[in-house]
């Protein structure tokens, strides 16, 4: 069975008041609302939008949100911080391979950060599936036009296991997905 986040335990849950500038950056997202779920786009098909997630030790990827069933893969070994649409801060500390999946009903959605507070690169693959109960939210085509670019494979370092390709940019592995 699917694991999803409501499965996960915190390594650390709270409820103190976010700095001014986050709370300013959240309401900046509710008025605009973010669909880039990755820092990069790596492939798209009628079906799916693959995403990519890295982050050096101390950086952060913003506000987004998230309308579409998906799921997310964590490629690295790593710990991160999450701010929540309802005003938690938790921490979670991922495994390589740990995978979980998300599905939200008409009108349901997730806001949400994500920052790197390991001591290593944090690594995530998310894969939206456009055919949800959502619309999907627009991205900007400069993001789009980037992933179409994109035509080699590249091959990511798990620890000290191998490599794995990215889905997106083999192109066995899309089709697969669909």
């Amino acid at each position: 069975m699917a694991l999803t986040m409501s499965d996960k335990e915190a390594a650390r849950q709270d409820r103190s008041e976010w700095p001014v500038a986050l709370q300013e950056e959240f309401a900046r997202e509710a008025r605009s609302p973010n669909g880039c779920v990755g820092s990069e786009l790596v492939s798209e098909t009628d079906k799916v939008r693959v995403w990519t997630i890295r982050l050096k030790p101390g950086q952060r990827f913003g506000f987004h949100r998230h309308v579409l069933n998906y799921f997310w893969t964590a490629i690295t070994p790593c710990r991160g911080r999450q701010h929540l649409m309802d005003g938690t801060t938790v921490e979670y500390t991922y495994a390589p391979g740990e995978t979980r999946h998300e599905t939200y009903g008409p009108g349901e959605f997730k806001v949400h950060d994500l920052q790197n507070i390991g001591d290593g690169d944090m690594v995530f693959m998310t894969v939206e599936f456009l055919e949800s109960a959502n619309a999907p939210l627009a991205i900007p085509e400069e993001i789009r036009r980037k992933a179409a670019r994109s035509e080699e494979r590249v091959d990511l370092p798990i620890g000290n296991s191998g490599v794995i390709a990215l889905p997106g940019l083999d192109p066995g592995i899309d089709r697969a997905i669909q």
